[in-house]
Parts: structure tokens; sequence; C-alpha cells
């Protein structure tokens, strides 16, 4: 069997969970399968069973266009290329609404089954207008289209499932839930600290870790606005880049600006740090922070709780189903506005919720500590990647 993958991000190029999936799940269906993987990007190589080849933007043609509509064009114009060299696959799967076009493409053209993983929903998105203008409209309309096209539907989780159903015109037989998942040999917890000294981070005093792009739907300025509210001798370490909009990016600035008038002990990365990085923080952290106002599964919650990182996370989307409440971490209550953009009713209370989530954690040894080992255990037990490759592979074989 071979398997071609449509992806916007794949290494080097990985800002988010999306890409994190793609990369771990290719490694994984390597070992049963061929897996080709075109994505954006100049990548060109090829290893045994995994072939990559990359497809970069043409900047050229869309240089006149407005700003917010250039990146959607571009999107639109790379899945047309990516669908340029022939299709020898049994199957196409697809990853995030960027590769969507790409899918549905070699659908018609090529009559190759398509399968969609849906990592998040545009309609439950609303700030991507921000980001891409009248574009949001086409990303929501190339998505519907490939959900509703689609001969298999994976669900990240079982909210996402419901989602999807809701959303969308969508037979439920076709959605299958298959968890997100973590490479256990690689998140694990280290002793090395030179990241901590590399930025920083006092060894001798607790910290609580963000990581995470400055985007709306990861809810960074609800923590950011709760630092007031958290122990003053926890510091606090932010791990976050890669703004989707200047304003967002500003917005992120001005407010950890005015915090520091007050505390010294904050630590913003403003960079995409490496996996060896980011290992360290978790593994160090006393609590790992994850405010997403909007999370389909939240696989920064897995890569904590396998470092043996309590975390203290909104209760909504798939984090419901990763993080068990007093076991694994705490649940924040998230009381949502029920229209866009889903912001909290009383985003105050949030703030100073999860502010109490982080001091009740870091103050209690006992629980933080039993906390990381449950959370170590249940990534082992139902978040491993090849248990999840092999769900795939099923799934694969079913269309062919």
């Amino acid at each position: 069997m071979k398997a071609l993958f449509y992806t916007r991000e794949f290494p080097p190029y990985v800002y988010g969970g999306a890409g994190v999936h793609v990369e771990y799940l290719a490694g994984e269906l390597t070992k049963l399968m061929e897996v080709d993987v075109r994505c954006f990007g100049d990548q060109n190589n090829t290893s045994d069973n995994l072939t990559v080849k990359g497809f970069p933007f043409d900047d050229g043609v869309f240089k006149n266009s407005e700003d917010k509509l250039k990146s959607v064009f571009k999107t639109l114009s790379t899945c047309l290329h990516m669908n340029a060299d022939p299709i020898d696959a049994d199957v196409v799967h697809c990853h995030t609404w960027y590769a969507h076009f790409a899918g549905i493409v070699a659908k018609l053209c090529y009559g190759t089954p398509l399968v969609i993983t849906t990592h998040s929903l545009e309609p439950l998105r609303p700030w991507k207008r921000e980001q891409l203008g009248r574009g949001y409209d086409a990303s929501s309309w190339v998505e519907k289209t490939a959900i509703e096209m689609a001969d298999a539907l994976i669900a990240v989780s079982e909210e996402t499932k419901d989602d999807v159903i809701k959303h969308f015109n969508v037979d439920e037989s076709k959605i299958h839930v298959i968890y997100n998942g973590i490479n256990l040999q690689q998140y694990i917890t280290t002793s090395e600290t030179s990241t901590l000294d590399e930025y920083g981070v006092d060894k001798t005093k607790p910290y609580v870790l963000f990581v995470g792009r400055i985007t709306r739907q990861k809810g960074i300025i609800h923590l950011v606005n709760a630092i007031k509210y958290i122990d003053p001798n926890t510091q606090i370490v932010l791990c976050a880049g890669a703004p989707d909009t200047p304003e967002i990016g500003k917005e992120m600035e001005d407010a950890v600006n005015e915090v520091k008038k007050t505390r010294d002990n904050v630590i913003w990365i403003d960079k995409m740090v490496t996996k060896e990085e980011i290992i360290q923080l978790y593994s160090h952290a006393d609590v790992f922070c994850c405010p997403s106002i909007y999370e389909p599964f939240g696989i920064i919650n897995i890569e904590a709780m396998a470092c043996n990182t309590a975390v203290v996370a909104s209760a909504v989307g798939g984090i419901k189903e990763v993080v068990v409440h007093g076991e694994t971490g705490l649940l924040i209550p998230l009381e949502q506005q029920k229209e866009a953009p889903f912001e909290p009713i009383d985003p105050d209370k949030f703030s100073r919720d999860l502010a109490d989530g982080v001091n009740n954690v870091i103050n209690d040894k006992a629980l933080r500590e039993t906390m990381a080992k449950n959370g170590r255990k249940r990534v082992e037990d139902h978040f491993d990647w090849v248990a999840i490759a092999k769900q795939v592979e099923t799934l694969y074989k079913s269309l062919t």
C-alpha cells in the first residue's frame, strides 16, 4: 500500500500541532507502507519508504494582490502544483484546509480515495478573518467542499466528530475518531538544563510554562492577564512566536510589557524553539498551562504529560478527553460567548481561575508529583503513535 500526504507543514517547516501530527504519523506509517509527502516548502529527499517533495510559494504572480488575500491565492496555486506530478498512491490524505484543495483536485482528476483529518474547523475559528479578510470565506469553502466529498474523515477527538456533524453535511459512518499521538521515546523527562540557562530561567524557583503560537485560538492573552494573580514567586515562561497578524503580535507585546512593570520573572521566548529545547522546558516546568478557547485535541498537553508535567488547561474541545481533571491536571471551566468569536463571557474571571489552578498545583507538591506520574502513564496507555498508525492503516485498507 502507498499513501500520499498533502500538507502545508513538514520538517523543517513545522509551526503548529498539525505539523507535529503529520511528521510523526508519516514516520510511523513508513514502517507499514510507502508514504509520499507533498508539502509547502523546498524539501526534496527520499529515505526508506518516505519521499518528501516541497512546493514553494509563487511570490511573483501575486505580488500586487491584497495582503490578506496573498496567502489564500498562494495556497490554492500551490495545491494545483502539488497535483502536477502523477499520483500512484492508493489513498490521498489531507491535513488542514491549506492542503484540502490539493485533495479535491486529486479526487476529481485522479479518482483517488480521499481522507481528511480535521485538525481544526474553520466555522469555529472566526478570528481567521483578521488574518485572511474575505479569504476566510475561501478557506471555509475549500474546507467544506473537501470534508463533504471525502471518502473518510478522521476526527482527532469525539468533540471534533460532533462539531463535524453539526457544521457539515457528512454521513456519520464516514467519521472515525483517531487521537493524535506522541513519540514516547523522544518526549521523556530530561535532566539537561542548558535551555533554561540560555533563557535565564531560575532553576531554584518554580515556573509555569506556555507553548504555542500567538493566536486567538490559543488564549495566550488570557494567561498573560492571569499573571498578576499568580504567586509572585512563580516564574512565567512564555514560549510563544509566529503571531497570526501584526495586530495580535502587538497586543501580546503590550500585554507582556505591562506585566513586566510589576514583576521581573516573566520570560518570553519569542521564537519557535527546537524539540530538544522544548523537552527541557517541559521537563523542568512545575505546571504547563493551556488556556485555549478552541482546541480540537491539544497535542501540547500530551507533550507536557509525557515529560511528567502537571497540566492546567481550559475545559474545551478535545482537551477534556486528554487531561483527566484531578488526576493528570486541572480543567478550568470556560463559559464562552455562544456566537463568534467564542471568547470568555467574563475574561477576568477566566484569567483568575487559570491563576488559581496554577497556584493550587504549584503549592501542593504531592498533588503535582502525582499528576505528573499519572500524566505520563495516561500518555503511554492512550497516545502512542505505534497504535495510532495501525488504526490509520486499517482505515486506508477499508477504502481500497
